[in-house]
């Protein structure tokens, strides 16, 4: 256990490693090099990151001058090194700057921090004012983003498969998410505990674009990292919440592998056991359950699954029945029996895991 109330933080990234492992495997340097890097880099980071739990890393704390429900941004760039958090370019309130990519982080962080103040009352994402702080430009052609537990880093790609890690604002949304699942349930990023933990995160990052947009259910496109594929790569985005396993069908990238169902359940123990993979029926589950309410997704189904995730119940070594279960027993207990109850009931059923 760590000093982070008890937490145990962990790395998570936006671009999963199976994806990258194909790219590191290409003929050609300037697909294969910059995707080794960012394997090294992010075996690099995760062992920082495990030392500085096992050590116990000081609580973050609200900043003084600070205002309850009120954002408290700090963006740092990197300047292409790897030393965190780097050289403070933007602080709350400051106006825009010339740095494309610095202003997209601040109003990310900013749109994520709206998000669950307006739709859920949670003063940022631990709940208690925590300030949200970014790096940018993390690195050279560095292909990924990340949540360490304390922060959020930021690659600018490598140009040729993916682009600008801020230009997504649900990967930002994402990312932050994997803070308030660690301050709340804490799920072990393992197995179906971990591909919930990802699930959970794809799901308040889409709401956070919808939100932002002020999309419906309908509206939205139900996508994740849908602005990070570069022009030359087949898809559309890194994941897709409404077709799992229709997001990318690339020479170079291959075809997303992520099932909707419990029918193609992948096995495997890369991936701490498929995280980014399976998270696509848990997934599937969320859209099917937000299209068939309708009207803003963050109202009903947001709310519900909100609801499971800081209600003290989920178990950090939860399995889709456990998170399934909690559903429903959620729907039930907020909107009593009626449509709500029976649109996540019919949901979990869709996507084969037992609610019973």
């Amino acid at each position: 256990m760590t000093s982070f109330g008890g937490f145990q933080p962990v790395f998570c990234t936006i671009v999963p490693p199976h994806v990258l492992d194909r790219l590191a495997q290409n003929e050609d340097p300037r697909l294969a090099d910059p995707a080794r890097r960012t394997l090294q880099r992010d075996a690099s980071a995760r062992t920082r990151r495990h030392l500085a739990a096992v050590a116990g890393a000081p609580a973050a704390a609200r900043r003084a001058g600070a205002e309850a429900g009120k954002p408290h941004r700090t963006i740092y760039d990197a300047r292409h090194g790897t030393d965190l958090p780097g050289t403070k370019v933007r602080g709350e309130g400051d106006e825009p700057g010339s740095d494309a990519t610095v202003n997209r982080a601040y109003t990310g962080l900013g749109a994520t921090f709206e998000l669950f103040l307006s739709a859920y009352r949670r003063d940022s994402i631990d709940g208690s004012g925590l300030p949200l702080d970014a790096t940018v430009h993390y690195d050279r052609e560095y292909n990924n983003a990340f949540w360490d537990g304390e922060q959020m880093v930021f690659g600018d790609g490598d140009g040729e498969i993916f682009l600008d890690f801020t230009r997504s604002i649900d990967v930002i949304g994402h990312e932050l998410a994997h803070g308030v699942t660690q301050y709340t349930a804490n799920l072990t990023y393992y197995g179906q505990s971990g591909a919930l933990n990802e699930s959970l995160s794809d799901v308040f990052g889409s709401l956070v674009k919808q939100y932002a947009l002020g999309q419906t259910a309908a509206e939205a496109d139900w996508l994740i990292g849908a602005e990070l594929l570069a022009p030359r790569v087949t898809g559309k985005a890194l994941r897709s919440m409404k077709e799992p396993g229709t997001a990318y069908d690339d020479d170079v990238l291959g075809k997303d592998p992520q099932p909707a169902t419990m029918d193609d359940y992948v096995h495997t123990s890369r991936d701490n056991g498929g995280v980014h993979i399976n998270s696509g029926i848990p997934n599937h589950a969320f859209y099917r359950a937000a299209t068939v309410l309708g009207g803003n997704a963050w109202e009903r189904a947001g709310q519900v699954w909100y609801d499971v995730l800081t209600g003290g119940e989920l178990e950090q070594d939860a399995r889709f029945t456990d998170f399934a279960k909690l559903t429903v027993k959620a729907a039930r207990a907020r909107y009593g029996e009626g449509e709500d109850l029976d649109a996540v009931s019919k949901a979990w059923e869709h996507v084969g895991v037992r609610t019973a």
